[in-house]
């Protein structure tokens, strides 16, 4: 049972990086072409979110963890927790600038349909990750569900800007959903540093 548990989660590891790397690539195009600071930070999400899945089908490759692989992995995370700090200050410097000196971007259809796939597809994934990190008692698995959980509440957040911007022409509506993308960048990021500080105290025993 265990083994097919893995195997399923190998599986949902490997979804995630195709998904994200797709939704990474088209939502940074559709960004650049309308000129969305929310897309383009969204885009660049996914791509981190890619790195988390990688993480995540080297462990679940090996049944058994040495000190060694232990370390690798929380230097991994680190670097993970680091790559959302340093994406974040991009977007929030990119959505003040554009307040700032009132650039309105373009309505973005092909965003709004990226966002609206996403607000289906993140929370199942979410789901199944979480119910079969509960039942292997995997901490990272568990803490990888999170960060897909936060990519759900940030496609909604972002469909909702992409909408007011093309419904009603409201252009604050993408540079503040930019901001509220920056939020959950360095959110993601702070439990990215909290599971490697996991997973360093469960090896020392603590």
């Amino acid at each position: 049972m265990p083994a097919d548990l893995r195997k399923r989660a190998r599986a949902l590891a490997w979804f995630t990086i195709g998904y994200n790397l797709l939704e990474g690539v088209l939502s940074i195009a559709a960004g650049v072409a309308a000129g969305s600071v929310a897309l383009i930070g969204f885009g660049l999400d996914s791509f981190v979110e890619t790195l988390s899945a990688g993480i995540m089908v080297w462990r679940l490759r090996r049944t058994e963890e040495s000190e060694e692989e232990n370390r690798r992995e929380r230097r991994a995370l680190r670097l993970i927790g680091w790559t959302f700090y340093l994406f974040a200050a991009y977007v929030l410097f990119e959505s003040g600038e554009k307040l700032y000196f009132r650039e309105a971007p373009e309505p973005s259809i092909f965003g709004m349909i990226i966002a609206a796939v996403s607000t289906v597809v993140m929370p199942a994934l979410y789901l199944r990750k979480l119910r079969i990190g509960q039942a292997l008692g995997m901490r990272s698995l568990i803490a990888d569900s999170k960060e897909t959980l936060a990519c759900a509440y940030l496609s909604v957040s972002l469909l909702a800007g992409l909408g007011l911007n093309a419904l009603f022409g409201w252009w604050w509506a993408d540079p503040l959903t930019g901001i509220l993308v920056a939020y959950f960048l360095v959110r993601e990021g702070m439990e990215a540093f909290e599971t490697e500080e996991e997973e360093e105290n469960a090896e020392d025993g603590h």
